[in-house]
């Protein structure tokens, strides 16, 4: 009997040690830096890989400075590389055009840096989401083009 009562007290214990570490922020972070300055973003949505479970957190954007034609070096965890993962960004040119681009898809264990560089000198980032890719393919039902979405998502809005 006391066997089974300590088995049940364990068992609960590590069920509230992983619920713990999973709310207090034990989720990998992203580290974006520009001009000096470094910040560190939790993910936006994060999932398990075959994106059966998701958390969301509203508050994990994060801000930095970043002037006109300066670059911003981005540094994933080894958790992160693991799989495939992107950078997708926009950016606005001198003129207030606005435009939308990713890097490739960088595959496991490929690389934990990448330096986004702008493409003209007065280009300004406004918004940088690194996407780690799931394991789950999925058809886009109005193309039909086979799409592999994100399991988790860091976010760097700019200012300047």
């Amino acid at each position: 009997m006391r066997r089974v009562l300590l088995l049940a007290v364990l068992a609960a214990l590590t069920g509230a040690v992983t619920a713990c570490s999973a709310s207090s922020g034990e989720l990998p972070q992203v580290t974006f830096a520009a001009d000096g300055r470094t910040v560190a973003a939790r993910p936006t949505q994060y999932c398990t890989v075959e994106l059966t479970d998701c958390q969301d957190d509203a508050d994990a954007p994060v801000e930095l400075r970043v002037p006109p034609g300066t670059p911003v070096q981005v540094r994933v965890p080894q958790e992160v590389a693991s799989g495939p993962w992107l950078i997708v960004f926009s950016i606005v040119s001198a003129d207030g055009s606005r435009t939308d681009g990713r890097t490739p898809v960088f595959g496991p264990d490929q690389r934990t840096e990448y330096e986004l560089t702008l493409p003209e000198p007065t280009d300004r980032l406004l918004v940088a989401e690194v996407h780690q890719l799931g394991a789950v393919v999925q058809t886009n039902t109005d193309t039909g083009e086979v799409e592999f979405p994100a399991r988790a998502t860091w976010v760097l809005n700019t200012s300047l």
